[in-house]
Parts: C-alpha cells; sequence; structure tokens
C-alpha cells in the first residue's frame, strides 16, 4: 500500500496542439502506453458526492486498486497493488482484495459491498520529467467520446503553477482548465443515461 499526494495541474488540448506536442517532445519519450482504468461508486454515487474516486487501473498487465480522497492541496492517492486474478474478481463483483483502501472506504461509510462498477475510461499516454515534475500528454476515450489533456504532475505547488503556465505560454497553447478524467467520464455517462 502507499499513500501519496497527488499535486497536478491540468489542461484540455485540441486535437492538433495533443499531436504537436507528441512531436515536439518525440525525444522525451517512446510513444503512449494504454492504460484501462475502471471506475467505481456505489449507486447513489457516496464517493463523488465526497469529491472522492476509486478506479483500478490495468497498465502493462500490471494491476492496482486507487482510491483518491481530498487534500488541502491536490488529493491524497492510498494504492493497492493486485493481482490480474484480484482485479478480475473485483471487476466482477465477487470479492474485494484491496485491504488499505477497503480500510479507506469504510472511513468515508462506504462499504466494498455497495460498489457497482460504473464503466472503463482508456487512456494513451506519454509522459517525461520536465522541469522537476512529470509532464503527461493524454489521449482518453470513454462513452463513445475522445479528449486530449495536458498534466503536470509536482511536489511543490506554487513552483509547478508557475512552470505549467510558463509551458502553455511558450507552447501558445491557451488555459483550458480541466476536470478530472473521473469527473468527465461521469459527466458523459450521466448525460448518455439522459439521451435514452
Amino acid at each position: 500500500m502507499t499513500k501519496e499526494l497527488e499535486i497536478e495541474f491540468k489542461n484540455m488540448l485540441t486535437k492538433k496542439e495533443y499531436s504537436r506536442l507528441l512531436e515536439d517532445f518525440s525525444d522525451s519519450h517512446n510513444g503512449p502506453v494504454t492504460q484501462h482504468n475502471h471506475y467505481f461508486d456505489t449507486p447513489d454515487f457516496q464517493l463523488k458526492k465526497q469529491l472522492s474516486a476509486l478506479r483500478i487501473r490495468n497498465k502493462n498487465e500490471r494491476f492496482e486498486c486507487t482510491l483518491k480522497i481530498p487534500a488541502p492541496i491536490g488529493h491524497y492517492e492510498i494504492t493497492d497493488p493486485l493481482t490480474k486474478e484480484q482485479a478480475q474478481s473485483m471487476l466482477t463483483l465477487t470479492s474485494f482484495d484491496a485491504t488499505e483502501v477497503s480500510e479507506a472506504l469504510l472511513k468515508l461509510d462506504v462499504s466494498p459491498e455497495q460498489l457497482d462498477l460504473i464503466g472503463t475510461l482508456t487512456t494513451h499516454r506519454v509522459e517525461f520529467e520536465f522541469l522537476g515534475g512529470l509532464l503527461v500528454i493524454d489521449h482518453s476515450e470513454y462513452n463513445g467520446q475522445e479528449d486530449f489533456e495536458l498534466e503536470y504532475e509536482v511536489t511543490d505547488a506554487e513552483t509547478g503553477h508557475q512552470h505549467f503556465l510558463n509551458f502553455l505560454k511558450h507552447q501558445e497553447i491557451p488555459e483550458r482548465p480541466a476536470n478530472k478524467k473521473i469527473a468527465r467520464f461521469m459527466n458523459s455517462a450521466l448525460n448518455s443515461t439522459k439521451d435514452h
């Protein structure tokens, strides 16, 4: 189990900006890596109401369960590594084998037995070190739509924010604040159920 403070800055990109950044920084990365994020919540969205999010991530056949909970700056991430079998049993809601995440859920008054699988978001991610942080360029697909996003993960909020704004300015990318992926995913899922 790990518990980390996540401080990140986000900006939505156009497809053209996304492609340009991939090309401009091609010496810094080996191309996108695909990961699948499977999101969970209760039927009445208790996690969302508490500004929290729960996912199982599959990246290169490595699985982990992460609960994100609010922190004074950013979010805390509580993560348990999983075997493929544990992940599969959690995805089919037959068991919940993430011990530390389960304990943290109970502190939010959410029992693992209450959880439903909400859906899956697939991200094609490029990431590399940049000015003491991690620059992330994402192409995400979910609920029949796609979007493009730039993230900058840092340990110091003030310095990181300034580096991020300078990067956007230097790249001539307008500021377009981005919700977290889980929020965009949930909004699209809610909108698609309204349409039917």
